[in-house]
């Protein structure tokens, strides 16, 4: 058995707060990002103080004085300060008002380290105050939920739309509010301590193979295919038209600021959508299949090409997420497959047969096998996930956080 592992979750309701709340949540947006962008500017000013060495300097020239970097513990320290400079930051609850700091020292540290990849971020820029949206309480205490009211520290019970319950065993830990274009939203980090396993009537035998495209969103290697929705594309008109409307408008005036409002809540209308078809298709193949094999895909590289906004309307990063988390919690497996290749070898014999894009039939001349490219490329993808070697299969089941007793049943399978 592999140890006790935490596996986090997150869950988002709506919020209902009272008129009164809702000013004072864009109150508390508004003073958490001045702090943010004085934070940063602080960070700023280190930066140019320190990045050019001594010995890199011209001859002759003012060497300013300087000064300690501003980590996350000495402007952490700043905050008892800042509450007797600025009297109604003390309103806020303290813990909130140090999560800002952390979000300062994990942009920072971004640019100048990088992530746990070691690829850099850009310079961080300062946020606009409709920029700034979210607030964060790192801890939560027990029974912070109250039927349908949650009771923030230092701001009170507000009302939220309960759409499904928290599950037994789950434990809160964090809060954030968030500020969209139809209203606010809670978002709970949950933690549960069980750790998700294979569950017992596994079957290694429904396995099948995904190819997502253009023409279909995916076709499975049983040539079952579902269509693309492409919710972008049909909301194209709606959103020219207030997008017209918005240009249309002076600059700073309400009637801009309605417009844009208005621009914002079709956005979401449609990435709404989009996300409502991605788990509805993600729940559909694993009620039928216990292990789906996909391409590991580079989407970002993709996005940049003639098809950004077909690939980007589909949202095959997303859905490929969401189809990982659920069957992790299910106790099914997904495994990403190389994707080189798929579209153009014969799923038959395995000989190459080069096509364009606009080809959309696979006949391969040497065994002739005649199908769809997308039926053939699904198909390619499930024998590579069969061919798939056990200790490439077993790195992948330990990043799922599987136990160590399911790798005989996978073996067993391949």
């Amino acid at each position: 058995m592999v140890e006790d592992a935490q596996v986090r979750t997150a869950y988002q309701y709506k919020l209902r707060p009272t008129k009164v709340q809702a000013l004072e949540v864009d109150r508390w947006l508004s003073m958490l990002c001045a702090q943010y962008n004085y934070l940063l500017d602080d960070r700023f000013d280190w930066y140019e103080r320190n990045r050019s060495p001594i010995n890199a300097c011209p001859l002759v020239c003012h060497i300013p004085e300087l000064r300690d970097n501003p980590d996350y513990y000495s402007q952490k320290k700043t905050l008892p300060q800042l509450k007797k400079t600025h009297p109604w930051y003390s309103e806020i609850y303290s813990q909130v008002l140090q999560d800002v700091v952390k979000r300062v020292k994990v942009t920072f540290d971004r640019f100048l380290k990088g992530d746990s990849n070691g690829k850099r971020s850009g310079k961080p820029r300062f946020k606009a105050r409709n920029r700034y949206r979210t607030f964060t309480y790192p801890q939560m205490k027990e029974g912070c939920l109250q039927g349908n009211q949650i009771n923030l520290p230092m701001f009170g019970k507000v009302k939220i739309v309960l759409h499904r319950p928290i599950p037994e065993g789950f434990k809160i830990k964090t809060a954030s509010v968030t500020k969209k274009a139809d209203g606010f939203y809670l978002t709970l980090s949950l933690e549960d301590k069980t750790v998700p396993q294979i569950k017992p009537d596994f079957n290694p035998d429904k396995i099948t193979g995904i190819d997502v495209g253009l023409k279909e969103f995916l076709t499975t290697s049983e040539n079952e295919t579902v269509a693309i929705p492409q919710h972008y594309r049909k909301a194209q008109k709606r959103l020219k038209v207030i997008q017209k409307r918005v240009s249309r408008r002076k600059k700073g005036s309400s009637r801009r600021l309605r417009a844009v409002k208005q621009l914002g809540k079709q956005h979401k209308k449609v990435a709404d959508r989009r996300k409502d078809f991605h788990f509805k298709t993600a729940n559909n193949l694993l009620k039928k299949y216990d292990v789906v094999a996909v391409e590991d895909l580079n989407v970002k590289g993709l996005a940049r090409t003639r098809l950004a906004k077909s690939i980007t309307d589909a949202g095959w990063s997303s859905f490929l997420s969401i189809l990982t988390n659920k069957a992790e919690n299910a106790g099914l497996l997904v495994i990403p497959v190389k994707a080189f290749g798929t579209s153009q070898d014969c799923s038959n014999c395995g000989v190459k047969v080069p096509k364009k894009l606009h080809e959309r039939w696979h006949n391969c001349p040497n065994c002739g096998c005649s199908l769809d490219r997308d039926h053939n490329a699904a198909i390619n993808i499930k024998n590579r996930a069969v061919g798939h070697s056990v200790l490439k299969a077993k790195s992948l089941l330990s990043n799922s956080r599987i136990v160590l007793e399911a790798y005989t049943v996978l073996e067993e399978s391949v």
